[in-house]
């Protein structure tokens, strides 16, 4: 989603760098936190309608590189010299260098009201009475959940090590509700009672996901094996500007959608996927979901969806462990519901099938059913 202005081909250049051959096309996609999902929507979908037999969907991402402009009066001022046709331009144009040194840092605020999405969610976390210390229950089992996937070896055929690192070194395996009562709230100071700190909130990180989705026909052609079929697919924007609804709580209108164009409840679910961009913004969805008013007045519904089994969320840990590499987290979170559906299928003989839920910035949302 950052990409620097070299890469604005990025996905196929990637291809070129690969062992994939050269005349595989590629195409980017930008939806912030959605962009892994809604890539593999659109893989998927192009192989529903028969234009592929088979795709690549994923994303990429680094805090740690994030590309860093020119100033636009100095950028203004390199275009002119480029452009001046005599000396005495460009000297003139030199003359403004001093004055129109530069740089413009990318920041993590939404254009439209300057606030950070930390910011929206604490927004929202005090206007729905999100508590700390439940944010802090969630991000514990987070981290105790991913840890143990870990050392079960669940992640071993999911992750690839890179220069030397094997898991992602954001995880906490120690991590407990005790220690993280000790952190200082960091979002939502000003308006007080504040419940928002870095450890139930999500950091930016440097990663990258990618998952094949395939017909049943190429798959069998080239003896892989489904871990999952992907079944629908649904996005939904909000207000967040002028409207009453948090920045990240489109999901809670994704959702409903999806749930009756494929004609089930949501409890009708072995797994809950739901992005932890912050603690609260799950906890704040899954309330929403389970109240009267919410879902009447702003979902147009005629009564709450419900609520669902916590046992089942987010089993082997999500973004607030993982860590949050902007477009690569529907991609990672893809493929680990898809494994999660297959072992468990296996297990139990019987189908089984899993929610995802992504909220993204700009006031968007994403959410797909995988079966299997």
């Amino acid at each position: 989603m950052l990409k620097h202005s070299r890469d604005f081909n990025l996905m196929r250049e990637c291809v070129l760098g690969s062992s994939l051959s050269p005349y595989t096309p590629a195409y980017d996609i930008q939806q912030a936190c959605g962009t892994g999902l809604q890539a593999a929507t659109a893989a998927a979908n192009a192989i529903a309608l028969g234009q592929y037999d088979s795709a690549a969907a994923g994303g990429v991402d680094t805090a740690s590189d994030a590309p860093i402009a020119f100033g636009n009066d100095l950028r203004q001022v390199l275009l002119g010299l480029r452009r001046a046709k005599s000396n005495v331009e460009r000297l003139k144009l030199v003359g403004k260098l001093p004055a129109a040194l530069g740089v413009e840092i990318p920041v993590n605020s939404e254009p439209r009201t300057g606030m950070s999405m930390g910011e929206h969610a604490a927004v929202t976390a005090k206007k729905m009475g999100i508590k700390r210390v439940d944010q802090d229950e969630l991000a514990a089992a987070s981290h105790r959940n991913m840890a143990a996937a870990y050392d079960s070896g669940f992640f071993d055929d999911l992750v690839t090590p890179f220069l030397g690192l094997y898991r992602d070194n954001n995880l906490r395996a120690d991590s407990s509700v005790e220690k993280l009562a000790k952190l200082k709230p960091v979002f939502g100071v000003k308006a007080g009672d504040a419940t928002m700190t870095a450890g139930n909130s999500t950091p930016l990180t440097d990663g990258a996901s990618v998952a094949l989705l395939a017909s049943e026909d190429w798959a069998q052609a080239h003896g892989h094996e489904p871990l999952a079929y992907f079944v629908d697919s649904e996005t939904a924007a909000v207000d967040y500007v002028n409207g009453p609804d948090g920045l990240l709580m489109a999901p809670t209108y994704a959702v409903p959608r999806l749930l009756a164009r494929n004609g089930l409840t949501l409890q009708d679910f072995d797994f809950y996927e739901i992005h932890e961009a912050f603690a609260s913004v799950v906890l704040a969805t899954l309330a929403a979901w389970d109240s009267d008013e919410y879902c009447k007045e702003r979902l147009g519904l005629d009564s709450a969806l419900g609520t669902i089994d916590r046992a089942k969320l987010n089993v082997n840990g999500s973004s607030l462990a993982a860590g949050h590499p902007f477009a690569a987290t529907g991609g990672r979170i893809v493929a680990q519901l898809a494994k999660q559906l297959s072992e468990k299928k296996k297990a139990t003989g019987q189908p089984v099938r899993g929610l995802i839920s992504i909220c993204a910035a700009g006031g968007q949302g994403v959410a797909a059913i995988l079966e299997a």
